[in-house]
């Protein structure tokens, strides 16, 4: 079975939708053999570098209070514990450009099996856990180096253009594709399933799925 997770690492629903899909594999088990492909999204493809007050964003974006910001964060706060995830996202944290991530991660899917997995867990935890800029090179160098990735060849990546066209083709094609909120997992180039869901969500989803090709 082939997944392609659409997802940006500054996203929290992100982080929850991974968790999720990945519980309900391993509640599946290993006879359903999965190829699991991260595919970019930029929720703020205009950032500037240095980023901007995430209560400033999201009241600036969608228009959000301070209370609908503080209520929506314990949510994400409550989803992510249930899902063994830890949030520490308080009313001074930030929001980052997130291209050269994506640049990383790309070139993380072309290394050895897992690697891109363990690098998109690795910057999700950064920023949501640690507070860190998933935009500063060293950030993701860090990452890089702590997955088993090569830090040299990692930094020769990020220093450069590299896979800067292949990630905006990308964007541009999932976009094209009608994706425009992530998470959005595809199942097989064919079946969507949107947003952060719970886990049994998943699993159902991935067994009708499943028994269909099986079937066909």
């Amino acid at each position: 079975m082939k997944i392609d997770f659409v997802s940006d690492v500054s996203c929290p629903w992100c982080i929850i939708g991974l968790q999720s899909l990945q519980q309900a594999l391993e509640r599946i088990g290993p006879e359903l053999p999965v190829s699991l492909h991260f595919q970019p999204f930029e929720l703020n493809p205009q950032m500037a570098a240095e980023g901007e007050d995430i209560g400033e964003h999201l009241q600036r974006k969608y228009g959000a209070s301070a209370a609908q910001s503080e209520a929506s964060r314990e949510n994400i706060r409550q989803r992510g514990a249930a899902l063994g995830f830890e949030f520490r996202m308080d009313k001074r944290a930030r929001i980052y450009n997130t291209f050269d991530a994506h640049r990383l991660l790309h070139w993380a899917g072309e290394q050895a099996d897992g690697l891109q997995l363990a690098l998109k867990k690795a910057l999700f935890s950064a920023y949501f856990t640690e507070g860190k800029n998933p935009g500063d090179f060293a950030v993701l160098l860090d990452a890089a180096e702590a997955v088993g990735l090569d830090r040299e060849a990692a930094e020769t990546v990020l220093k450069s253009d590299t896979y800067a066209v292949e990630v905006r083709e990308l964007e541009a094609y999932w976009q094209q594709a009608g994706i425009h909120s992530v998470p959005a997992v595809i199942i097989n180039d064919r079946h969507l399933i949107s947003g952060g869901q719970p886990p049994e969500v998943f699993e159902k989803a991935l067994r009708q799925i499943a028994a269909e090709t099986t079937s066909a």
